[in-house]
């Protein structure tokens, strides 16, 4: 009886947005997962992608890509070591001021009270 049934067809868009009719039976069955790509730009390329989009120079997008690594690196030094100083300086700080409580008497006292009102300012 239900070989007098039509087949039944399924309307697909094609990659050039016109549509057709195929037979579901003539698809391909997937067998195995289904496979999700995701396509994200980096977050370093989002603002060369940006410039791009507003008319910008392939030249200056070139060197946003080349220098901008190449800045961070460089700030990321220069904190490391200012960093390092930072902590240089307050421990020398505090080994002065330990050291001239500990050997001075009244003098001693004075003296780091105005370390420690000088540190203040």
């Amino acid at each position: 009886m239900n070989e007098h049934l039509p087949t039944p067809r399924t309307v697909v868009q094609l990659p050039d947005g016109t549509h057709a009719y195929i037979d579901p039976h003539a698809l391909p069955q997937q067998t195995g997962p289904q496979v999700v790509h995701i396509h994200q730009a980096a977050p370093d390329r989002t603002v060369q992608r940006i410039a791009l989009g507003s008319g910008m120079g392939a030249g200056t997008v070139a060197a946003g890509v080349y220098f901008g690594p190449l800045l961070v690196g460089a700030l990321t030094a220069i904190a490391a070591t200012l960093a390092i100083l930072a902590f240089l300086a307050v421990a020398l700080t505090w080994g002065v001021v330990t050291l001239v409580r500990s050997v001075g008497g009244a003098d001693g006292k004075a003296a780091a009270k105005n370390v420690r009102k000088a540190r203040r300012r």
